[in-house]
């Protein structure tokens, strides 16, 4: 069921007094955040690529996401959303609360949020939400799994929050909720199945609370590795032949570390049967909520909003997971379903970065706050509306950084992880703090695949120069020290001409 686009069709003048009318109301909030999702994996995103970007896998090797792709029909898919840090801890800090990671304290996975730190559920529950939180965390330092913490991060209901990890069969009993860590896949079904175990306990929340407006975010920890899902999914995508990403066999001589990895072998491309078939459990659950709402007659006045934190390479680039500024590691998908708000099947191509989250949910809801947020307001882009007139179309992201320098080393892994990058509809720049490597401006409207540097040609020489200076202004605004590191503030300074000290 592929929705058809029709742009922006909801005059300002009716919106207004739609939002005005919804926001006294108090709309009912449900996020769902899924955990390293690849874009193209959904057909919702699939239908504004050309096929090799769509299907990287090999021809026709997809899976079939009706209820994300509904969604995206009743509201606002956003296909140029990124991940401040492509990790979890990092991107998650900044959607919770509209930091960036340097400022939310979560520059790297398994730090803890800063305590001054307010989240979207801590502003809501104040302005009379009901909230409720079910599923991964990871911004609560290094608990494994770390159940119902003392801190609620604004979410009352907490019961069924973790703090991270991946295992796959969920239990309760006398001793509360726990994972059964050494339990066969086998063994998992639609009751305990971490995915199903999630939007269970989701689903009793909403039943919960019709008569109360309610926050309620689940965030589930798939489609992240290990890739394993119960029966069906396990098998339905197995007799597949999934081939590896073109760009994993790119010539790689003179290219920055994090751009590239070894080539994969075959058999790795295996483990996307398994991945495909954890989206579809995803999708299929998601298909429950729906008709939960639906029953309770809460669809018309909810705002759901499904994205995840970050994307995996799935092969790309011969890559896996993620903490590249690679489209399939940093894009996310994000799709905001209201139709008393937002015109459906309207999509955009402005950036969004997950630290506007906050900001732009609390104002389309009507809510204000002192609370001061990094991230912009797009409340009025998610309506359809024009922007103000400061509105700058772009977007800044980080790779995350070493504890202390003593936790670095030489290895691959560790030289993908220095760079500093920003990103407009049409451009990419990316600077690294290894010497070794080049600076890179990629020109998605002509390479998607992200294969040709265009830092050096001089018909970019313009660009390069005002995303330089876009780049040093974030730094200095948003405490980046990464600007200040040698190798990347001399060649800022060289483009720019202008001291970055």
């Amino acid at each position: 069921m592929k929705p058809s686009i029709t742009g922006y069709s909801i005059c300002t003048l009716l919106l207004a007094g739609q939002v005005s009318s919804f926001s006294q109301d108090k709309p009912n909030i449900l996020i769902i955040h899924t955990d390293e999702h690849n874009f193209r994996t959904l057909g919702c995103y699939r239908q504004f690529l050309p096929e090799e970007q769509a299907y990287p896998w090999g021809k026709g090797n997809q899976v079939e996401t009706p209820h994300i792709d509904y969604l995206a029909q009743r509201g606002m898919l956003f296909r140029n959303c990124y991940a401040t840090t492509p990790v979890s801890s990092p991107s998650r800090a900044s959607f919770l609360t509209g930091l960036y990671p340097q400022n939310a304290g979560m520059y790297i996975n398994d730090m803890e949020l800063r305590k001054e730190a307010f989240t979207f559920a801590d502003i809501l529950r104040s302005n009379g939400y009901s909230t409720g939180y079910m599923g991964k965390l990871h911004v609560n330092g290094k608990d494994r799994p770390g159940w119902n913490p003392e801190r609620d991060f604004g979410f009352t209901d907490n019961r069924y929050m973790y703090n991270r990890g991946h295992w796959k069969i969920i239990t309760e009993g006398p001793e509360g909720t726990q994972f059964e860590r050494e339990a066969a896949i086998q063994t998992a079904d639609s009751t305990n199945f971490t995915t199903d175990f999630l939007i269970n306990k989701t689903i009793d929340f909403v039943r919960h609370h019709i008569y109360a407006p309610f926050c309620c975010m689940v965030s589930l920890p798939d489609p992240h590795g290990p890739n394993q899902v119960r029966t069906p999914y396990d098998t339905l995508y197995s007799n597949r032949v999934f081939e590896q990403p073109i760009t994993a066999f790119k010539d790689t001589t003179g290219l920055p570390a994090w751009s590239h990895g070894d080539n994969l072998p075959e058999d790795r491309m295996e483990n996307m049967a398994a991945y495909f078939g954890m989206i579809k459990c995803i999708d299929d659950n998601i298909g429950k909520i729906i008709s939960v709402l639906q029953e309770t007659n809460l669809l018309e006045k909810t705002v759901i909003i499904f994205t995840s934190d970050h994307g995996d390479m799935c092969g790309e680039h011969g890559l896996i997971n993620k903490g590249v500024p690679l489209e399939a590691s940093a894009k996310i998908p994000f799709i905001i379903s209201y139709p008393a708000g937002i015109s459906p099947n309207s999509h955009t191509n402005q950036v969004m970065s997950v630290v506007d989250f906050t900001p732009s949910l609390l104002s389309f809801c009507g809510i204000q706050t002192t609370q001061p947020f990094d991230g912009r307001d797009m409340s009025s882009v998610w309506k359809g509306e024009q922007p103000t007139d400061n509105y700058k179309d772009i977007i800044f992201m980080r790779s995350t950084t070493p504890l202390i320098e003593s936790d670095w080393d030489e290895s691959a892994t560790a030289r993908r992880n220095l760079w500093l990058s920003v990103v407009t509809p049409t451009y990419k720049l990316t600077y690294s703090e290894n010497k070794e490597d080049v600076p890179w401006l990629t020109d998605l409207s002509k390479d998607p695949d992200e294969l040709v540097n265009c830092y050096f040609n001089p018909e970019y020489s313009k660009i390069v120069k005002e995303l330089a200076n876009e780049l040093v202004k974030y730094g200095k605004s948003y405490n980046d020290t990464r600007i200040y590191h040698p190798h990347i503030r001399k060649e800022l300074e060289r483009v720019t001409g202008n001291k970055v000290l």
